[in-house]
């Protein structure tokens, strides 16, 4: 099973969720991949996420997470003991985070989204100071990513996996070249 975990702001419906799905869906396998509209509350959304994987050993799950759901997987993945995925994570989105305190609206759909003060302190009750077992992990970063610093993703996941594209962004347009690959790492190699 494939969790994807969507970042701040985003849904199901993001490009690279898409990409994943459209893989999986190819491949015939497409019910093997969860990927739920994250509240804005970091833990309702890890309540709501952990309920979904409950049933799923650490051997039969892998999760990708992208930008902030990046950073969910990171703490999911120590909590589990599965495989990660992270495509241009927050590696520390207290410092970032702070300064969308209030209503917005999300990036596919004009509804209100409400990113609340009290989200910061559920946010640092989920930070992995230091990862363990790298091997676990696979990071793909952007060096041209406008919202994050990809020296601070290479820093903190030392020793895992680890493929950096010169340029590109925080999007990763060219994502459909590293889908397989990525695909690979959760282990879902026979999707062609």
């Amino acid at each position: 099973m494939i969790l994807y975990l969507h970042g701040f702001r985003s849904s199901p419906r993001s490009f690279k969720a898409r990409v994943v799905f459209e893989q999986m869906k190819a491949a015939g396998r497409a019910d093997e991949l969860v990927c739920p509209q994250l509240p804005a509350s970091p833990s309702a959304a890890m309540e709501l996420v952990l309920k979904l994987v409950e049933r799923y050993p650490a051997d039969e799950l892998a999760i990708i997470g992208s930008s902030l759901g990046g950073f969910y997987a990171t703490w999911l993945a120590e909590r589990l003991g599965c495989r990660a995925v992270l495509l241009n994570p927050a590696v520390d989105p207290l410092k970032d985070l702070e300064q969308h305190v209030g209503v917005t609206t999300a990036w596919h759909s004009d509804e209100p989204f409400e990113f609340k003060q009290e989200y910061i302190g559920e946010l640092a009750a989920l930070r992995v100071a230091h990862i363990t077992r790298p091997e676990r992990y696979f990071l793909l970063a952007a060096t041209g990513d406008e919202v994050l610093d990809y020296r601070d993703m290479v820093r903190h996941y030392a020793g895992a996996r680890q493929h950096v594209i010169e340029s590109s962004n925080h999007a990763i347009p060219e994502f459909p070249q590293y889908v397989d690959e990525v695909l690979a790492f959760c282990g879902k190699k026979a999707l062609q």
